[in-house]
């Protein structure tokens, strides 16, 4: 069932993401959610911030890295600057992914901000021009996970919007696949406070490069149903709530009379046991698809130190464990797409699950 008629009540942040019982373990077992079964359809693989697994992220080298190894979907996550230009960022604040903390004509620049009820402390896009950020470099946020992709440190400037659609059109174009693209609007209303609302830029870069439809494949996310809505007023694009709390019923009924799909972080799918092991399937996948959304779940890395305890190899947090496991466990969930920052490791999943 599609419906898609417009709720002019908007849910609260709070209100949308209310705990539930719905997603346990023994009504995971009477669906039969999770048997070893291989995937009912193609997944979609989402290049987290490109594929940042293996160059620094939100670069153009992340995103057209991961186009080669041949992603479905590439996401940027956007934050503006002071002159409200869209950059890809996943954060605002940049000192832990540009050289900005090492440039002393920036350094009365670093201040605290209570963003979304958080303080943080650091250097923020929104008080920098477009001119300023395109001064500093794009360096690795961690280090000591991922020290080979040191090496590019100081290589790559922060893109805009523009260019990464710029990019994406250009890779259209030439390897012939109809690359999709993953905008995230990242604290929205935080954002609008300070007089740089994000919606209204996005969707002019959209109209501009005619990618403001359903058949553009550019899907939307936020983890703010009220920027989905206001997007959703202004163009026909498909419409993700990216959530880590699982939603009641009553939510998502709400929700999907005019949103299109649903993002779960994978605990919520599948939730890891009191020693940190993958547990049981839960229901969340089915119930989502059953209201006629589809579900990608995020994050996916190959390191130890993101891998349930059970599938981690040796000690070295920055090894890499049996993430080919993790992978098949949640691809037998029926998921619809998945993020992640090895995109050629979920693509080799994804392909051998379809030929099992």
């Amino acid at each position: 069932m599609r419906r898609r008629t417009l709720v002019t009540g908007t849910l609260s942040a709070a209100a949308a993401i209310v705990v539930t019982g719905t997603g346990s373990p023994a009504q995971a077992e009477e669906k039969s959610l999770s048997n070893g079964r291989r995937p009912r359809h193609r997944v979609q693989i989402v290049g987290h911030r490109g594929s940042c697994g293996y160059r620094p992220e939100h670069t153009l080298e992340s995103y057209r890295l991961s186009i080669a190894q041949g992603v479905d979907i590439i996401e940027p996550d956007l934050v503006p600057t002071s002159d409200g230009v869209l950059v890809a960022r996943h954060e605002s604040e940049i000192g832990g992914t540009t050289d900005v903390s090492a440039r002393p004509e920036f350094a009365g620049r670093r201040t605290t901000k209570v963003i979304d009820g958080r303080n943080v402390t650091g250097w923020f896009t929104e008080d920098f021009t477009l001119a300023e950020i395109k001064s500093l470099r794009a360096k690795e946020r961690l280090p000591q996970l991922r020290p080979a992709n040191t090496a590019y440190d100081g290589l790559y400037e922060v893109p805009t919007f523009d260019e990464i659609v710029k990019l994406l059109l250009a890779e259209r174009r030439r390897t012939g696949r109809d690359i999709g693209m993953y905008p995230e609007t990242k604290h929205p209303t935080y954002f609008r406070s300070i007089g740089l609302p994000l919606e209204d830029t996005l969707v002019r870069t959209l109209r501009k490069n005619r990618l403001d439809g359903r058949r553009s494949n550019v899907l939307l996310q936020s983890f703010e149903q009220d920027s989905l809505q206001r997007l959703a007023r202004k163009v026909d694009n498909r419409l993700h709530w990216a959530t880590e709390t699982t939603p009641t019923p009553e939510i998502l009924d709400a929700y999907a009379e005019w949103g299109h799909g649903i993002n779960f972080t994978k605990n919520l799918i599948i939730p890891r046991d009191a020693a940190g092991n993958l547990g049981a399937p839960t229901t969340v996948v089915a119930d989502a698809q059953e209201r006629g959304l589809k579900v990608h779940a995020w994050t996916f890395r190959s390191e130890n130190n993101f891998l349930p305890t059970d599938l981690r190899i040796g000690t070295d947090p920055a090894a890499w464990g049996d993430y080919r496991a993790e992978y098949d466990a949640f691809l037998a969930t029926g998921i619809d797409g998945l993020f992640t920052d090895f995109p050629d490791k979920a693509i080799e999943a994804r392909d051998a699950a379809c030929e099992d």
